[in-house]
């Protein structure tokens, strides 16, 4: 990884990008995910060489996470939102539709205290009266159903990003659904990667 990072241009697109969230890790390989953790292992194929099958090769039967969806509790969200219109500490603006304030929005996923995954990117579906985020979780976590707490909102009151304010953390509730999430989409459109190994 560190060859890899010294590889990588200081203006190209990870080196100008930014981190955001709860989710926070000294070691820079927390922050990279596996075609496991984004479900895209169907299309990776050993019938070939390429750069990294070696690493690929190691983890082909043992994924450690899975993509979800997440469905946040909406009552924790409208909570959150409320804040807005009080006195004292509020929570990290929820920005509608789309609540992304960082080019790779990482939030904590909990279970019991401890991190399960992260939530990625976020947003709200008026067709499914729904605020909703892809997760990445832990396998024994992914099992549609599952209730996990999504901590929103970054530590110490916020980064020096300038489009971070200064807030509070708030816990949301989100329950670990399929993807797609729209039952249209998973059981009428053509079958395919998405229908069969979602």
């Amino acid at each position: 990884m560190k060859a890899f990072r010294q590889w990588l241009p200081a203006n190209g697109y990870e080196g100008t990008g930014s981190l955001g969230g709860s989710f926070y890790s000294n070691n820079i390989e927390d922050y990279y995910l596996t075609p496991h953790d984004l479900g895209y292992w169907p299309f990776v194929k050993f019938d070939h060489d390429f750069i990294g099958r070696p690493a690929l090769e190691k983890i082909a039967n043992t994924p450690k996470r899975k993509k979800v969806t997440l469905a946040w509790n909406g009552e924790d969200v409208t909570r959150a939102l409320g804040t807005l219109f009080q006195k004292g500490d509020r929570a990290k603006y929820i920005d509608l539709p789309l609540s992304n304030y960082s080019t790779w929005p990482y939030d904590k996923l909990l279970k019991g205290g401890k991190v399960v995954g992260v939530s990625t990117f976020s947003g709200y579906s008026s067709n499914e009266h729904s605020m909703l985020s892809l997760g990445i979780v832990d396998v024994d976590q992914s099992k549609p159903g599952t209730e996990v707490t999504l901590v929103w909102g970054e530590e110490g009151g916020g980064s020096l990003k300038p489009v971070v304010e200064r807030h509070k953390q708030v816990e949301i509730r989100a329950i670990v659904s399929p993807v797609p999430y729209s039952e249209v989409a998973r059981e009428t459109y053509h079958e395919g990667w998405r229908t069969t190994h979602a």
